[in-house]
């Protein structure tokens, strides 16, 4: 099923993954969400897909969701495709400003939490420490947006709609914040400094259909730490 040529896929709607990649879950969270029927196509790392190829053959990666044989790429322009195909249970907000506020963020999150972050469990010494402490300077941003639009009666940045997109892109800290932190052996996340945003991460775990998506801890350290230590190698023998 992982091979094949997209116009097999006609009428479908398919989502290629990798297991352990938090922009795939973003996808699956958005598909489940609108409650669209999908299947999900699992690839190898180490030997991509004719279809994966085929489908994104520029950037050769996974989220690759191909609806109507047509292939879509990118976590984030993805989910503002399932926004518009699916009317259902929107994801961005209605009111215009209210939209471009949510892509704000969504921005910020991938340029200053996802990034760094990534930089920070695949590097050390200097390089890493510069990206904690990015990093940590971005969590305080968070942590600030997270008191100004959280309370009680509102537990998501979605607001009256629940989970919205801010939400969903930033979902990964939620299960792999602290697998990176553990490989990466520097510390983020602090419950005193950040108490509302962590507030925000045990309610999004709860989510109904978000909480059996999660992959256990266990399991996403033993590969990102197989990660870590093949680019380290890959560093020093340069």
């Amino acid at each position: 099923m992982a091979s094949g040529s997209v116009a097999d896929q006609e009428g479908k709607v398919m989502l290629l993954g990798f297991w352990f990649s938090p922009f795939v879950k973003r996808v699956e969270w958005a598909l489940k969400f609108k409650g669209v029927e999908y299947d999900y196509v699992e690839q190898e790392l180490t030997n991509k897909s004719t279809l994966l190829l085929t489908s994104n053959p520029i950037h050769k990666k996974v989220p690759v969701l191909i609806h109507n044989g047509n292939p879509i790429a990118e976590s984030l322009v993805i989910m503002e495709y399932i926004d518009e195909t699916w009317k259902q249970n929107p994801i961005l907000p209605q009111d215009p400003y209210e939209r471009a506020m949510a892509r704000f963020w969504a921005n910020f999150i991938e340029q200053k939490v996802t990034e760094p972050a990534r930089d920070a469990l695949l590097s050390q010494g200097e390089q890493q420490e510069k990206k904690v402490k990015e990093l940590k300077e971005a969590m305080e941003v968070v942590e600030g947006e997270a008191k100004a639009k959280l309370n009680d009666k509102t537990l998501f940045f979605g607001g009256e709609n629940g989970v919205g997109y801010v939400d969903i892109v930033l979902g990964w800290t939620c299960n792999w914040m602290e697998t990176v932190e553990e490989v990466g052996g520097f510390k983020v996340l602090d419950p005193e400094s950040q108490p509302q945003f962590h507030k925000w991460m045990a309610n999004f775990r709860e989510v109904p259909f978000i909480k059996p998506t999660l992959e256990p801890t266990e399991k996403l350290v033993e590969y990102f730490r197989m990660l870590r230590q093949a680019r380290l190698g890959l560093v020093a023998n340069k």
